[in-house]
């Protein structure tokens, strides 16, 4: 195996554990602490201000490095269109594909640009607010959600770890 496939393939699973991790810290960690602190009124700064917009630059950040690596490895490997087609040996590392380009898609698409309006970075009223806090909430739940098969997609998809699964 080349050297650049190596490395791209280090850099997709070091992203995807930065990706993932974050995924579940906001969800399992940050939004019941969150809650819970507004409703024991101790709810500080530090976190809409400081910390989520850095946790936020890293998540999406780590979102695109991802996927762009994973998709130079499938090209480098030769099967990039028939994993994005389902065909094949290609089909189960296809399909993870296509759940981590929906989670992709969420994280750039609903998730940083209301999180924008929930952390002030961009002017809203506090309807516009209450609206994108939900919003970005469910496509996070959503994308937590579709972590546990796009892993199993995933790892069961390579030759290494599939040919158990797939044949």
């Amino acid at each position: 195996m080349e050297l650049a496939l190596i490395l791209d393939r280090y850099i997709h699973i070091l992203a995807g554990i930065t990706w993932i991790g974050l995924l579940y810290y906001f969800n399992f960690v940050q939004i019941p602490a969150m809650g819970k602190a507004k409703a024991d009124g101790i709810a500080a700064d530090i976190v809409p201000k400081i910390i989520a917009p850095k946790a936020l630059l890293w998540f999406r950040w780590a979102a695109l490095v991802t996927w762009l690596s994973g998709s130079y490895y499938l090209g480098k490997l030769g099967i990039f269109g028939a994993a994005f087609m389902l065909q094949g040996s290609s089909a189960a590392i296809g399909m993870g594909a296509w759940l981590g380009t929906i989670m992709l898609f969420n994280v750039w698409v609903l998730i940083w640009p209301n999180q924008k309006k929930v952390l002030g970075m961009v002017e809203a009223s506090a309807d516009e607010k209450a609206k994108a806090a939900r919003i970005a909430m469910l496509a996070s739940r959503t994308n937590t959600m579709l972590s546990i098969p796009m892993l199993f997609f995933m790892v069961t998809g390579t030759a290494a770890h599939g040919a158990a699964f797939w044949g």
